[in-house]
Parts: structure tokens; sequence; C-alpha cells
């Protein structure tokens, strides 16, 4: 019997080397200060990431999240601004997030667009409102409540960190244990037959876009927290980039119906350490991009080849060449070479005297 070598086990591995590499070019990169840095760099990537690993698994993709980041921040920013708490702020920025991903969602479904074409749109604009609203200026953030989401801790684990993993065993519980799981893995394995099976395929894909918006959200009110600032251009760098890397890296395919919460953060874990370790290295900044197109080209190659893949395959590879029809002994015998058809033709069935 073929069994499949978890995806997670390979992108652990390639994380544990590349840390080990990092950690002996530079000592500065295992101190426990830059550990600190690179998770908390990497939350917003791991945040973008699980909700475009939502998007993935039905067949879609978000290009929308990167912009989302800096409307939700900039949302938040300008409420408090006109004197309203902060918590007010931050439901109503995620509540705009999912507004976002809900559209994006009803779009691509309903009117039966492309998510890429959708999704390209979306970022335009919501990219485009914050520089309305504020004039393309940034916007203080006075309430020091509002910090605690960025600049906060539990028991010394940086509060993103914390927010990220509460999220992530959410999504993994939902995509496990739940109907609504098994249902968007199904929508993206095959939505034909997912639908003749009595799927909502509306509403999975809505709800998938809407997850997408809602992490985007959390993605911006850490930015905004962190910097107590609201820039109306956040998240227009490489955080769209790293999101899809991630989650691709981490296994999630890019064809939809393959791929896992685990993964995704693996894949996220790994594009920060990545970044952050080239950082550490003084590695000029238009470097990363180059390695981290690589990484994701690598990701693509494998997704597309993963079905081939099988651990009795690849032990078969390092011991040499084979029977070519390994499955001959499992495969029916033809009608002449059964052993009742032998007996059949040696002693006919005899229908009376």
């Amino acid at each position: 019997m073929r069994r499949r070598i978890p995806n997670e086990v390979g992108i652990a591995a390639v994380l544990v080397l590349v840390v080990l590499a990092f950690s002996l070019l530079s000592p500065n990169f295992r101190t426990l200060d830059n550990a600190q840095v690179l998770l908390l760099n990497g939350a917003v990537i791991a945040f973008l990431a699980l909700g475009q690993t939502f998007v993935l698994l039905t067949g879609g993709i978000d290009l929308s999240t990167g912009s989302n980041v800096a409307l939700t921040g900039m949302i938040a920013a300008l409420i408090m601004q006109a004197g309203m708490p902060w918590w007010i702020a931050v439901l109503l920025a995620i509540a705009v997030g999912l507004l976002v991903g809900s559209m994006n969602g009803a779009l691509v479904y309903y009117l039966k667009l492309p998510p890429f074409i959708v999704t390209f749109a979306t970022f335009g604009v919501a990219a485009s409102i914050p520089l309305i609203l504020t004039g393309a200026s940034s916007v203080n953030v006075a309430d020091q409540f509002f910090a605690i989401i960025g600049r906060g801790s539990v028991f010394g684990i940086p509060m993103p960190v914390v927010l990220v993993i509460i999220a992530a065993l959410i999504f993994g519980f939902v995509l496990r244990f739940t109907s609504t799981g098994v249902h968007i893995y199904a929508v993206g394995g095959n939505a034909e037959t997912s639908r003749l099976a009595g799927v909502n395929s509306g509403r999975v894909i809505v709800l998938a876009y809407a997850l997408s918006g809602l992490s985007a959200a959390m993605g911006g009110l850490i930015v905004t927290s962190r910097l107590m600032v609201g820039y109306p251009s956040a998240g227009s760098g490489n955080e769209l980039f790293y999101s899809i890397a991630a989650a691709v890296v981490g296994g999630v395919s890019l064809f939809g119906g393959i791929g896992s919460i685990s993964g995704a953060l693996l894949g996220a874990l790994l594009i920060a350490t990545v970044s952050n370790g080239m950082n550490v290295l003084g590695v000029q900044s238009y470097w990363q991009p180059l390695v981290i197109g690589v990484i994701i080209l690598g990701g693509v190659i494998i997704d597309t080849h993963r079905r081939q893949l099988s651990l009795s395959s690849l032990l078969g590879r390092l011991r040499g060449p084979r029977d070519p029809h390994p499955d001959r002994s499992a495969a029916p015998l033809p009608a002449a070479e059964t052993p009742d058809a032998v007996g059949a033709t040696a002693e006919p069935t005899r229908t009376g005297s």
C-alpha cells in the first residue's frame, strides 16, 4: 500500500535546516531578541497565509489581502481619531475586512468571474480608499490600550503570536472536524461533484473569502498597533507575495482541495525565517523577492507533481530500476489466464449426457 509523505514533514525539515544554516552564518540570528523580531514580523504573514489557505483550498486566490491590511488598519486609526474607544475600532475594522472578503467571494461565485480578476480589482479599490480618506497622510493613534494588540504579551509570548495561535487552532478545528471544512475541501477538489452531492458551493466560497478578509484585518490591526500609526500604504510591500508563498510552500495546492493549517503556518515561519535571516546577514533587500520567488517556484513544481509522489515510489527510485508494471500483481488477470478460465479449458462443464 502506498503511503504519502506528509507535506508538513518536508517543510519542517527544510525549516530546521534553514534555521541551522542562518545560526551558523550569524551569531546574531540565534539571539532571543532576534527570535522575537522574527515571530512578530512573521505574525502578519501567518495571518495572511491562514486566510489565503481557505481561498486556495476552494480553488481560488486572493490578491487583495495586502491592500485590505492598509484599509482595515487605517479604518481603525480614523475611528479612534474620531474619539471612539479602541475596541469599537477593532470590531469595525474586522467588520470591514469581512465585508471586503465577502464581496470578493460573492463576485467570484454569483457572477462567475475569475478570482484573479476580482481580487486584483479589489486590491486597487481597497488600496485607494485609505489614500482618499486621509489625503495620503498617516494617522497617529493616541489610545494606549490599542497597543496591547501589537505590543502586549501573555506569559512572555508576544500578543500577535498568541493571536495567530488562537486563530490557527480555530481554523484548524473548522477544517478537520466540521462539515464546513469537508465542504471546503470538496469544492476545491471537484466543484461539480460537490454541487451534485448537495454542497452549497456559494456559501462555502463566500465564507472562504470572508475568512481571508478577516485574517487580513487582523494583520492590519497588528501593523497599526505595533506602530501606533495608521499608514495608508501599509501592506503594499511583500505581504501578499509572502502570504501566497507561505501557503504554497506549506503544501496548500494552487489547484484546490489539498492543504492544511499546520502546513501554512510552517510555510509562513519558513518565509519569515528566510527574510529575517537575510536581513541579519545584511543581504540587500532587493535580493529577497528573488529568493522568495525561487521558493514559490519550487513549491509550485512540487504541487504540480505531488500526486505522483509516494513513499514507496521514492524508496523504489533509491533502490534502482524496478518492474515497469509494479502493480501487475494487484491487477486482474486476463480472462484466458485466470484459474477458473484455465480449469474451464481443461475440463469443460458438462451440460448433460
